[in-house]
């Protein structure tokens, strides 16, 4: 049996089992900017779950986005991804270029992919090609596929 990835963090842990709040209340507000600043944290792992967890709420704040677009920067892969994610469920604009760049990697998280589907921008297609051949991860190879359907329908 393996392990469960989970976060160090109590906190991260409380919003998981979903004991702690995020909405709805002063208490709420005060929780979620927590959640926002653990998307800064030292250890990565926090960084990960914490900007996945923000990118899932929905809320949509300027304070949300920046912290969003802080972590699409970050030097973890995931934590870029989920971040990414977050954004283009919140702003195709801003996410596109994000996108565009993570797809210019040798190495792409499934976030990035489920992210162009969301946005399905036309111009994605020709980025998405090179990742449609079978792999090793069959759900990757779903998602790269429904991304690349999502982004040919918009451009018909």
């Amino acid at each position: 049996m393996t392990d469960r990835y989970l976060p160090p963090s109590d906190f991260l842990n409380a919003i998981i089992a979903e004991d702690v709040p995020l909405s709805g209340g002063a208490l709420a507000d005060a929780n979620l900017q927590l959640l926002m600043a653990m998307t800064a944290d030292d250890d990565a792992a926090n960084r990960d779950w914490a900007t996945m967890l923000l990118a899932q709420q929905n809320i949509d704040t300027p304070q949300v986005r920046e912290a969003l677009l802080r972590s699409a920067h970050d030097a973890d892969e995931n934590v870029r991804s989920e971040a990414i994610l977050g954004l283009a469920q919140r702003d195709p604009v801003i996410a596109l270029p994000l996108i565009r760049e993570a797809l210019a990697q040798d190495s792409v998280q499934l976030g990035i992919f489920e992210a162009a589907e969301i946005i399905a921008s036309p111009e994605l297609v020709a980025l998405l090609l090179p990742f449609s051949k079978p792999g090793k991860d069959q759900s990757i190879d779903e998602q790269v596929l429904r991304a690349l359907e999502a982004c040919r329908a918009c451009k018909d």
